[in-house]
């Protein structure tokens, strides 16, 4: 029996249909669909539950693994509220499944933990360190849900965790900060530096999942890293997406990323940033030797980011036409970039102001 919080709506959605109509001979026996509300699926079972109310253990009889999907990854979400949700749904899940007996638990993190550097081999090593992380932005809030795993694997030896990380997420709906970069006029790129881009479509998220529940994957520490199929380089991405980039130095780059999100003007936080422009590129062993493979490719993955593309946006942060002008007049180069900015910052100043 497997149970999937989150049911109803994003890759928990997904995740749940997928089970419920599986491929081959491998399926659950009965699918748990947990939420707060119901949602219009079929052929599971659902059984009403808030991930962060303790009272979450008496839904979990009979579960043999539990895949945890209710978390908060919305750039627009008040950092402290987001950490304060994730951590406590992470908390309730994994005491709520030790104390009813679940054998197993997946938890979804992000290949953020890996880091971006401007040195990083391209691909990583999957077993490669994750890096410490205490700041506001969604990579401190991966961190401490790892180090949640870590401590439930000592206190409760009976419980297999495994952490799956996915590369940064792309396809319909999704709002992110890699969502809203490929709205900005022009892609954003560090002087001396080359990009290297990895993906991953939510539904080979979903599809990475299903497999690790109903196939028992577990990477070495427990965790397993997913992506769609290969990575690109900048010169390919820009001439798929038919995009050009503006070129900054790195000082210039994540000084203006700081002051912007220390005046809240943009959610992106300056160690975000890094992941748009230094390579975080993971190779992803343990499912491919497992025998799981993506549907999408990176080419594929890349065009569903697009054609999810919103409104235009300035450092993760969505904006309106009359500044859409002035950021594309910094797109020029690197001293009009700097221009470019500073002017928009005095002009959102200014309307919130008025």
């Amino acid at each position: 029996m497997v149970a999937v919080t989150g049911a109803a709506s994003g890759v928990g959605r997904l995740l749940v249909q997928r089970l419920a109509t599986p491929e081959g001979s491998t399926a659950p026996r009965e699918v748990i669909a947990i939420d707060d509300e119901f949602a219009d699926l079929r052929g599971v079972t659902w059984r009403i539950a808030d991930v962060c109310d303790p009272g979450l253990v008496s839904r979990l009889d009979g579960v043999d693994v539990l895949v945890h999907t209710a978390d908060d990854r919305s750039p627009d979400t008040r950092p402290a509220d987001r950490r304060a949700h994730n951590i406590r749904a992470a908390q309730t899940v994994l005491t709520a499944a030790a104390a009813s007996g679940v054998p197993r638990v997946l938890l979804i993190t992000s290949t953020m933990v890996y880091g971006a550097a401007p040195d990083n081999p391209v691909p990583l090593p999957e077993n490669t360190a994750r890096v410490s992380d205490n700041s506001d932005g969604l990579m401190g809030d991966f961190a401490e849900v790892e180090a949640l795993a870590e401590r439930a694997r000592r206190a409760h030896p009976g419980l297999t965790v495994t952490v799956v990380r996915p590369a940064p997420l792309v396809g319909p709906g999704l709002d992110t900060l890699l969502s809203r970069h490929f709205s900005a006029p022009r892609l954003l790129t560090v002087k001396g530096h080359e990009q290297h881009w990895q993906f991953c479509h939510i539904e080979d998220l979903a599809g990475a999942l299903a497999f690790c529940a109903l196939h028992g994957v577990d990477g070495p520490d427990g965790v397993v890293a997913v992506a769609s199929g290969g990575s690109l380089t900048q010169d390919q991405v820009e001439e798929i997406a038919g995009m050009k980039h503006f070129e900054v130095p790195a000082n210039l780059a994540f000084g203006t990323v700081r002051r912007l999100h220390q005046a809240r003007i943009t959610p992106a936080a300056e160690g975000e940033l890094k992941f748009l422009v230094f390579p975080c590129v993971v190779d992803c062993a343990v499912l491919r030797e497992a025998g799981w493979k993506p549907v999408h490719d990176s080419e594929a993955a890349l065009a569903s980011l697009l054609e999810s593309r919103g409104r235009p946006a300035l450092v993760g942060r969505s904006i309106g036409r009359k500044e859409v002008a002035v950021t594309a007049a910094g797109a020029a180069g690197a001293a009009a970039a700097a221009i470019g900015t500073a002017v928009t910052i005095r002009h959102l100043r200014k309307r919130k102001g008025g």
